[in-house]
């Protein structure tokens, strides 16, 4: 769905979409959309030409798991109230020094905002910094490789060098 301003300008929309798994790009090789995203929301003009889109958006996602590599689920379960502002012209590239105040500001170029670009920046900032399978997970031996949540593989870990020692009392 894309949010005009020319549309915009006659009056509040509302939405309440669901995208099916491939509808949104998310760019990264590891992450999958597993089931419907599912969004509501509205989106306004003011009279400086900002946009405000506000809404939900419910997403279940996978992950490759951080410590073994196995399928990580989560799920976005989020509320969000964005403002767009439009892009000041000038030269294409050109760096621009924006104030503290605008940092929570995007900007839009053309004659809008694409509500699945607003949601893909949601979901991406909604995941966890540490995507695992579950708290307790046991990761992966780093000597021979072996899911440990699996079987317990029994190698040794090589203690470290004993140089290092006096900073584990710090």
């Amino acid at each position: 769905m894309f949010f005009d301003i020319h549309e915009l300008e006659q009056g509040k929309v509302r939405f309440d979409e669901t995208l099916l798994p491939g509808a949104i790009e998310f760019f990264d090789q590891q992450l999958r959309q597993t089931g419907p995203v599912k969004a509501t929301g509205t989106a306004e003009i003011d009279a400086a030409m900002e946009i405000r889109v506000a809404g939900h958006v419910r997403a279940p996602m996978e992950a490759a798991c951080d410590r073994c590599l196995e399928p990580a689920a989560m799920l976005v379960d989020t509320d969000f109230d964005l403002v767009y502002r439009p892009m000041s012209p000038g030269t294409p590239g050109e760096e621009v020094a924006i104030e503290a105040k605008e940092a929570d500001i995007g900007f839009y170029e053309s004659s809008g905002v694409e509500l699945s670009d607003v949601l893909r920046e949601q979901i991406l900032l909604s995941l966890p910094m540490q995507r695992v399978c579950r708290e307790a997970c046991k990761g992966i031996c780093p000597v021979c490789g072996q899911n440990r949540n699996i079987r317990e593989c029994g190698c040794e870990q090589e203690s470290g060098d004993d140089r290092w020692s006096a900073l584990k009392n710090l």
